[in-house]
């Protein structure tokens, strides 16, 4: 069945059937779209198009219907245009002549808006949740290892000494801001677009708050034409979605070559590695390297929409009928990917010798022997001065930090008393970190104690 057709004098072309047709993918609409009618039926009820008695029994059809909707043969055979003809179909079939009603007063230009906003609005819920999932895995692994010491990086360089706890407090913020940042997509989702017709607004005196409150919503659009065109909350969530998958590969991709021979950082679990089907001896991070390629295809998503809104005139144009195969890949992808990524924590183990030899046999230290010297009163460019030059005599000797006597480092420099031989242990200058922010051992402990406050607010 159509939603329209009497203006026509011949029905669409087979080729135009397929090339238009959606119930392949916005099927998964279905609940949205059932709950969304409900409401309406109500709001029918109160303008008096439908009784008391026909709105139960569309209600009560409703219900039926996605009863039914949950089993694996529902689809087969549905030769419908959409998701919508597809449910006003089988509500004719249920609730018979008075389902023609249904649609009074309404476009499907709002229905769609409406139901992709009610399903939007529950992804980024579901998106916060595994978020979450993510931060407490990072925190449990920053407890367990609360003082191993590893070498920071610039430029995929060595460059100064910091706690893993605050390396992985570095994820937990970049996380956070991912949960707000879907938190802000939810609300600009969770407004009421019924109501605005087509285009210019419904003909029928609905109370719009009324619907709003039905439905869970904060509130109404407020421009008929706004309503109709918009996407801008389905940008907002894909590019939530971009954002964070951009995280995940990072941490992905960090992870990768800590866990690789060279470096020998981390020990990834059996359950989320792989072997090679020729070499016996491999064990390969294809859950990571997998989260980080899907980041590419998560912000291709984005891309899509971008590009398809760029151009349309207002109000509402076929071409965002394009909007939901991005959407429904972009929220597959990204939770999958965060369930991934919180099994791969869960099950990695940090050998914390490994990175405490590479950060004693590098020149990490090399910074906080350069503070100090600025502190004792050598101003700052000529503290960096020698110790440059520091390093490249021990470069230049093959030295390592650990190889120096405070007597040699005064030879070398009479600015180097006999104290700064302390600062050639990482651990040493990592406790003159102690700003709010830092990577100080008590500055961690309390940013961690923090983290899991918050934490338990937003799982809260």
């Amino acid at each position: 069945m159509k939603l329209w057709g009497g203006r026509f004098e011949a029905g669409p072309s087979e080729v135009f059937e397929r090339f238009s047709g959606s119930l392949d993918f916005d099927r998964r609409l279905i609940d949205a779209d059932i709950r969304g009618s409900q409401a309406f039926a109500r709001a029918l009820e109160r303008v008096g198009i439908l009784t008391a008695e026909e709105r139960g029994r569309i209600v009560a059809a409703f219900d039926e219907i996605r009863a039914e909707a949950a089993s694996p043969g529902f689809y087969e055979d549905a030769t419908d245009e959409d998701v919508h003809t597809l449910v006003i179909r089988k509500l004719k079939e249920k609730a018979g002549g008075v389902a023609d009603k249904i649609h009074t007063g309404r476009s499907r230009n709002e229905q769609v808006s409406l139901d992709m906003r009610l399903w939007l609005r529950e992804e980024c819920a579901d998106m916060q949740a595994s978020l979450c999932a993510v931060m407490g895995r990072l925190l449990d692994h920053a407890e367990a290892n609360s003082t191993a010491i590893v070498p920071g990086y610039t430029h995929t360089r060595r460059a100064q000494a910091v706690l893993w706890p605050h390396y992985l407090l570095a994820y937990f913020e970049m996380f956070l801001r991912d949960w707000e940042r879907f938190a802000e997509a939810k609300r600009r989702t969770n407004v009421l677009p019924l109501g605005s017709g087509a285009l210019a607004g419904s003909g029928f005196p609905f109370d719009r708050e009324a619907i709003a409150q039905d439905l869970g919503f904060e509130g109404i659009t407020r421009n008929s034409m706004d309503a109709s065109g918009d996407r801008d909350f389905a940008l907002d969530f894909l590019y939530a979605c971009s954002v964070t998958m951009i995280h995940l590969s990072r941490l992905a991709e960090d992870w990768i070559l800590y866990s690789s021979e060279e470096f020998g950082w981390l020990e990834l679990g059996d359950g989320v590695t792989s072997g090679s089907s020729l070499m016996p001896q491999k064990k390969n991070p294809d859950s990571l390297e997998l989260i980080r390629g899907k980041s590419g295809r998560v912000i291709g998503c984005l891309t899509s929409l971008l590009v398809t809104m760029k151009g349309l005139p207002m109000t509402y144009n076929r071409d965002m009928q394009e909007d939901k195969v991005p959407l429904f890949d972009a929220a597959y992808q990204l939770n999958g990917s965060l369930l991934m990524m919180s099994a791969v924590i869960e099950s990695t183990r940090l050998n914390p010798a490994r990175p405490a030899a590479a950060a004693a046999e590098s020149w990490v230290v090399a910074t906080d022997l350069a503070e100090a010297l600025a502190r004792a009163g050598t101003p700052f460019h000529q503290a960096h001065q020698i110790v440059g030059r520091f390093v490249l005599e021990s470069v230049r000797t093959g030295k390592k930090p650990s190889d120096w006597t405070a007597e040699e480092m005064r030879r070398f420099a009479p600015e180097f008393t006999g104290e700064f031989a302390e600062l050639l242990n990482a651990d040493k200058g990592i406790g003159t970190r102690e700003i709010p922010g830092g990577t100080g051992p008590v500055s961690v402990a309390r940013a961690l104690a923090l983290a899991k406050q918050v934490l338990g607010q937003l799982i809260l």
